[in-house]
């Protein structure tokens, strides 16, 4: 029957909407199964990267120790709290200097001897005659003129727009009430930033008042060496280092000294160590057999990859343990790190920790055909350098075996999600078959109905005669 609803029949009884929900659920099964083994392989890809994350991590951890930068760090000291100092990369271990801070740097600054009352009285008033001349080593820098009826704080702006030019600043100051002045600085600091003001016809009237020397900051290195600087920062006194003074002290000597720092290096060696245990921790709980969380429960390429970091530390290196340079394995499977026995291995022999930690052996020149450079073709020989390889083995974005897996497990879920999408056109198609079947057999017995009533209809309009004949 057209536009019968089929939540309930009305001709049979049956709920027949729901009687077609359960037969859809029972035909979804396969579909329903192939949602699930999606939702598993999309979290195994997502296990994978997570994993891939942490051996990349690892592999940076390693590169880092495997730089010149990471063996010859430095730090520089001075003997004077008045003299800060930092070292760059270029510092030089052994490097030292010694001498006495004679005198700060200073910014040349004037005041003009005329008085305003206040910021906004007319510039050229009585005691301010324009416009002015700015002179540096008796040589005209430039004028500067104000309009008639311009405020001093505009003259102030005048000069400042023009700061470029003339290598001043312009600023008002209020010495007391009702002194009000106009201060000048020099825009560069030390003496090459010393300047004169000359009023129109050289007149006193508007005379300004030094109020600080430039000068530069100037250190006695003794046998009449000094240096000196426009700021109160040296910069490669000492090659690489950075060096600042805030007191002049002529009489009390300065030393300042560079030394290696083997802190910077075991500072690495931390973090590879904390980089393995992180990597390690990761994958026994993403492997772990007997959690019911374990996305990647019992995955023989992670089990595999952690048996292969935990040989390379327990190995050594040409039967070297790596406990001598504080590196330890755990019985629960973790590594330690010890910085103080680092630090003493490295101070006894610097070449040897580095080798044993970063050795590679060229297997073949690079394009180049030169030996040494970055290109080359080489072989891992130090325990650093085989657990770079080993997570770059894993991580490596276009090689890595969890690289693959990844890319493996979303090909398998761009294929079940076609599959899935399949079975939406399917089951569409199988639910308008059951609708019209059910509408059908709806309609078949409503003609029925109606002929039974019809037949009901027509034997009870038979005559009476008819009755009694058959009795």
């Amino acid at each position: 029957m057209a536009g019968m609803s089929l939540s309930t029949g009305l001709i049979s009884g049956m709920d027949t909407g729901t009687l077609i929900t359960q037969l859809m659920q029972v035909e979804a099964n396969p579909q329903t199964l192939l949602k699930q083994k999606l939702s598993a392989v999309q979290a195994d890809a997502a296990g994978y990267r997570a994993m891939n994350t942490r051996f990349d991590a690892l592999r940076s951890a390693a590169a880092a120790l495997q730089t010149d930068a990471a063996w010859g760090a430095t730090k520089v000291a001075s003997s004077s709290t008045t003299v800060t100092v930092s070292a760059g990369s270029t510092a030089v271990a052994g490097s030292e200097v010694s001498f006495s801070v004679t005198q700060l740097a200073a910014t040349h600054a004037v005041v003009s001897g005329a008085t305003w009352a206040s910021a906004g009285d007319p510039a050229a008033s009585p005691q301010q005659a324009w416009p002015l001349t700015i002179t540096r080593d008796g040589t005209t820098v430039g004028t500067v003129d104000v309009p008639a009826g311009a405020t001093l704080t505009e003259a102030v702006a005048a000069i400042n727009a023009r700061s470029a030019e003339l290598g001043v600043k312009a600023s008002v100051i209020q010495v007391a009430q009702g002194d009000v002045r106009l201060q000048l600085t020099a825009a560069t600091g030390g003496a090459a930033g010393v300047f004169d003001v000359i009023p129109p016809g050289g007149g006193t009237s508007a005379a300004f008042v030094l109020t600080q020397q430039g000068r530069n900051a100037e250190l006695d290195l003794g046998g009449g060496l000094v240096a000196s600087s426009a700021t109160n920062t040296f910069t490669d006194l000492v090659p690489g280092v950075t060096l600042t003074v805030t007191k002049a002290d002529p009489f009390t000597p300065v030393s300042v000294t560079v030394t290696d720092d083997p802190s910077a290096a075991a500072a690495k060696v931390q973090s590879l160590v904390d980089a393995a245990n992180g990597l390690l921790e990761s994958i026994a709980s993403y492997t772990d057999p007997k959690s019911s969380t374990a996305i990647l429960k019992g995955d023989s390429t992670l089990r595999g990859l952690t048996s292969q970091v935990l040989s390379t530390i327990s190995a050594g290196i040409g039967g070297t343990s790596a406990s001598s340079v504080g590196i330890q394995l755990t019985r629960d499977g973790t590594l330690t790190f010890d910085k103080a026995v680092f630090t003493t291995a490295l101070a006894d022999d610097p070449a040897k920790v580095r080798t044993f930690l970063t050795e590679k052996t060229i297997v073949s020149p690079g394009a180049d055909g030169i030996s040494g450079n970055a290109d080359d073709v080489t072989t891992p020989v130090g325990l650093v350098a085989k657990l770079e390889a080993l997570a770059k083995g894993a991580s490596d974005t276009t090689t890595g075996s969890l690289t693959l897996l990844a890319k493996g497990s979303d090909t398998t879920a761009r294929d079940l999600q076609d599959r899935i999408a399949n079975w939406d056109i399917r089951l569409a198609l199988r639910k308008q078959t059951l609708t019209r079947q059910f509408t059908a057999m709806e309609t078949a017995l409503g003609t029925l109905q109606n002929q039974s009533s019809w037949l009901a209809s027509q034997i009870a309009g038979l005559p009476s005669w008819s009755t009694s004949a058959k009795s």
